[in-house]
């Protein structure tokens, strides 16, 4: 089963977050690489805890990051 984690920067709080409402899965990291990794331990763990089999599944990172150029 896939999954799509969507990525985006808060301009705000200078931090990037990634939510997955199928696993389901909420983090935050000040690093966008940081970030990658966390997901990729955290989802098995939580797909494991709720019986949810891991063996054919799929994360699919989409990021967004928007920029004032003025």
């Amino acid at each position: 089963m896939d999954h799509l984690v969507n990525i985006r920067w808060d301009d705000e709080a200078h931090t990037w977050y990634a939510i997955c409402d199928t696993i389901p899965l909420a983090l935050e990291s000040d690093s966008f690489d940081d970030l990658i990794k966390r997901i990729k331990v955290a989802a098995p763990e939580i797909l494991s805890e709720n019986n949810i089999n891991t063996d054919s599944t799929r994360l699919h990172f989409r990021a967004e990051h928007w920029e004032y150029i003025a």
